[in-house]
């Protein structure tokens, strides 16, 4: 029930980054049952490759806790990080992921590949993956059909117009 409550809050995160056109995906960061940081995609808004919810969220708990380290901390993410927030996760040494749905294009926590279980590192994460899966994989797809449709609607205003 705990995690449906905190991924429910990363839910409302997407919703966010989706009010303002980018992909909707909202991670919170989980300290002692508290959410202490909580972000959603801001790279279209701020123009940084890097601005995904994971890392955002990452870099908003690290001046919460006053320490690089998320040892005691639960990451929630409505989508599958992406290598270099996986990345990031094993860097912080933030001991569980858990996210909603799986992306089959850049899943780096068990889809294309497991970097939070890469027993070569000197960090390894427990990942839970599959929580609300329906309901964050359903933003996504709604997201990209609702911008197939504004970009086909473009190109035929624009034949209209020519």
């Amino acid at each position: 029930m705990e995690h449906i409550l905190f991924m429910q809050q990363a839910i409302e995160e997407a919703n966010k980054a989706k009010a303002i056109g980018e992909v909707p995906i909202g991670a919170v960061i989980v300290k002692d049952g508290q959410i202490i940081a909580r972000a959603h995609n801001l790279r279209e808004k701020i123009q940084l490759s890097n601005a995904h919810a994971e890392m955002l969220a990452i870099s908003k708990a690290n001046e919460v806790v006053g320490s690089w380290r998320l040892e005691d901390c639960i990451m929630y993410v409505t989508l599958e990080p992406c290598p270099m927030c996986a990345g990031a996760i094993v860097q912080s040494r933030i001991p569980t992921v858990i996210y909603g749905a799986k992306d089959p294009k850049g899943g780096c926590c068990g889809t294309i590949y497991n970097l939070l279980d890469e027993s070569k590192f000197n960090h390894q994460c427990e990942v839970i993956s599959g929580v609300l899966e329906e309901e964050c994989g359903q933003l996504l797809s709604d997201f990209f059909r609702e911008l197939r449709q504004k970009k086909k609607q473009q190109r035929v205003d624009k034949q209209e117009s020519n």
